[in-house]
């Protein structure tokens, strides 16, 4: 959605020593600095606006300070989740945190990023103990002090949570230490095909509030499970749809798949049979990772663009009905994906490029969507970030002075306003 503007330079730095030498050289020359990670965010975050030189991060990729006692690594920007948890295989541990891509970890710290995980384990968010941040003028900062993985602090201003979704703004993320989980003892995951989308969103709402411990509840409307059926080549009905993952004991699953299975039926739905072996699991979930390629593929040639609003629980049920209405009414291909158990859902727009009717009819969607989720009490984005396209819509959510003092936290750290300007404020 957002026209290509490259840098002026890319600099590939090898070590925190160096992107401290570069930044301080940019700082002096007054230059602008963008952080790159793996290029897989969502909202423009890496395009170089105002040029200057791109830091690409990705050469940064040492793993350490592993304690498997104390659940917790550190991670430079080069690893990404999928190489993290493949250097965790054979630990009993894991990083649960899966938005889909194979993001660099420290990029989804920068745009507090989530996943299909996050109903259980959480954001990005409460995953982070610490960070190693070089500040614009290459100076660096430990935003926990140096070597501390504690699992909580009262000690003075939250600095770590201040970074986590900062998109590159305040300073360059060179380190982030996270907080590691153990796998689960057993897995069970099912597909539940429902009437409607009402019906399906109401069954997630009784799930959670019957304290059914999912670990993961995605939805499906009618065009995207059609499209996920085809384009992965399972045979699932055209209707809505959810898939469901469960994490527990041996003896704890089988309670937890009967309570589940209670609440489907009550509310229209079915389930054919629960998957346990981990091959049909990982067929399962492939093809709701690959629901942005199904999208396109309804439409061949053209582009997609993903929205990303987040709302409370208790009013997911009719910002979801609302929208798919405001959908077929601005007559655009929209199929409808969430994670509905954290309450944020996703329409992925395809639409001709080439066509400007189209183009402005998807950007006037997108608004109305933000808006009718800030009525509703949620937020314009539940992990893509603000970027470039929501700096408006973050205004609203803030209100004047939420904005202002975000731009004097800005100011105090970035007071030539050099790191990736132009975006989130």
């Amino acid at each position: 959605m957002h026209r290509c503007a490259p840098p002026d330079a890319v600099v590939w730095p090898q070590d925190v020593a160096q992107v401290q030498e570069l930044a301080a050289l940019c700082h002096r020359h007054r230059v602008p600095m963008v952080p790159f990670g793996t290029g897989t965010g969502l909202e423009g975050g890496v395009n170089a606006v105002q040029g200057g030189v791109c830091f690409d991060l990705s050469r940064m990729a040492t793993i350490s300070e592993l304690s498997l006692e104390d659940f917790s690594v550190a991670v430079e920007p080069g690893v990404t989740r999928k190489a993290l948890n493949s250097h965790l295989r054979g630990t009993g541990l894991w990083f649960p945190v899966d938005p889909g891509a194979d993001a660099s970890l420290c990029g989804m710290v920068a745009t507090g990023a989530s996943g299909t995980n996050a109903v259980r384990y959480g954001t990005m968010r409460p995953n982070v103990l610490n960070l190693r941040v070089v500040l614009p003028d290459g100076s660096l900062l430990h935003t926990a002090g140096p070597g501390r993985h504690a699992r909580k602090s009262a000690a003075g201003y939250d600095l770590t949570s201040l970074f986590v979704g900062s998109e590159g703004t305040l300073g360059f993320l060179t380190q982030a230490t996270l907080r590691l989980h153990p796998l689960p003892e057993a897995v069970a995951a099912a597909v539940c095909s429902f009437p409607s989308v009402q019906a399906a969103v109401a069954c997630t709402v009784q799930v959670l509030q019957a304290a059914v411990p999912v670990a993961r509840i995605e939805l499906l409307d009618e065009v995207m499970a059609g499209a996920c059926s085809r384009y992965s080549r399972l045979e699932l009905p055209e209707a809505a749809t959810l898939f469901l993952e469960l994490h527990g004991s041996q003896q704890g699953l089988a309670e937890q798949q009967q309570q589940a299975e209670e609440l489907v039926r009550l509310h229209g739905g079915s389930i054919p049979a629960w998957a346990r072996a981990p091959e049909e699991r990982e067929r399962l979930w492939s093809a709701r990772h690959s629901a942005w390629f199904a999208a396109l593929a309804l439409r061949p040639g053209c582009q997609g663009y993903s929205t990303d609003v987040c709302v409370p629980i208790s009013r997911l049920p009719g910002v979801v009905v609302e929208t798919q209405r405001d959908l077929r009414d601005a007559g655009l291909t929209g199929p409808m994906v969430g994670h509905v158990g954290d309450g944020n859902f996703h329409c992925i727009l395809v639409f001709h490029p080439d066509d400007p009717d189209e183009a402005r009819r998807v950007h006037d969607f997108a608004e109305r969507l933000g808006r009718r989720a800030l009525a509703a009490g949620g937020t314009c984005t539940g992990e893509h970030g603000v970027g470039l396209g929501k700096r408006e819509l973050l205004r609203e959510e803030l209100g004047p002075q939420g904005l202002d003092t975000m731009r004097r936290i800005k100011a105090a750290l970035d007071p030539h306003h050099l790191m990736n300007p132009g975006k989130v404020l």
